[in-house]
């Protein structure tokens, strides 16, 4: 197993994406820290597949907009397994409004949760990998980050920021063997969905724009990303990577 030995902390990691991540890195051998801030059940199920699948899980409830919050779940991770080595930056929130009705609190609250989650979440994971010379951060975008979509305004201004923050971390990371990179996946039906009014015809529209045919699986983001923490992902550095069967070249 390739990632035997590596603990990895997965944020947001109770569903969808995040779960499917947290599972594939254990199945790969990787100690999971699995993240929640609202709902514990899902996060508890989560770890429940984890130890199904032979991997060992701690469930932390921890809101990673907040930077003492996100300090302390890395260090919990830390303390349980010794260390972390992956830092997964998947936590998603935000308000879905136009952007000429957004308001402060929602900026705060959507660019907390989603972007200075990923730098000071990896900045502080990062002072383990530094230890062990070995490191990976990745965090999960968007292609709402460039391109304008309904109701998404805030939350793509979150995503972009996100890539950002990666590149930064990249290029200062690297020469200490961590490697950090940016996965933007397609449309992906997840019940993050559920909160777009416009739901149904985001689903419909990406299917017909999709080269590929079908939507991209969470699952299938999953073993991407496992990919990316392997040894043999170690020159992709700072990247942003599109997942999505062709559907962002298509619009």
């Amino acid at each position: 197993m390739i990632l035997a030995g590596k603990t990895a902390l997965v944020t947001g990691s109770g569903r969808g994406i995040g779960r499917a991540i947290a599972v594939e890195l254990a199945r790969r051998g990787a100690n999971i820290v699995v993240n929640f801030f609202r709902r514990r059940k899902p996060a508890e199920e989560t770890a429940t597949m984890i130890r199904d699948a032979g991997g060992q899980a701690i469930v932390v409830r921890a809101n990673v907009g907040n930077v003492q919050e996100v300090q302390r779940l890395v260090q919990q991770g830390a303390e349980t397994f010794g260390s972390v080595d992956i830092f997964i930056g998947n936590a998603a929130s935000g308000v879905l409004r136009s952007v000429l009705e957004q308001e402060v609190k929602a900026w705060e609250w959507t660019l907390n949760v989603n972007a200075r989650s990923v730098l000071f979440g990896g900045q502080a994971a990062a002072q383990y990998m530094k230890e062990n010379r070995w490191g990976r951060i990745i965090a999960i975008s968007s292609i709402g980050s460039t391109r304008v979509l309904p109701e998404y305004s805030i939350v793509g201004i979150s995503k972009a920021a996100i890539e950002a923050a990666v590149r930064y971390l990249a290029v200062e990371l690297a020469p200490y063997g961590i490697i950090c990179n940016t996965v933007s996946p397609g449309v992906v039906e997840t019940e993050a969905l559920d909160f777009f009014p416009s739901k149904d015809k985001i689903i419909s529209t990406a299917k017909e724009r999709t080269p590929a045919g079908r939507l991209v699986t969470p699952e299938e983001v999953a073993r991407f990303v496992a990919f990316l923490c392997s040894d043999d992902a170690a020159m992709i550095v700072g990247q942003t990577i599109q997942l999505d069967g062709g559907y962002s070249i298509t619009m």
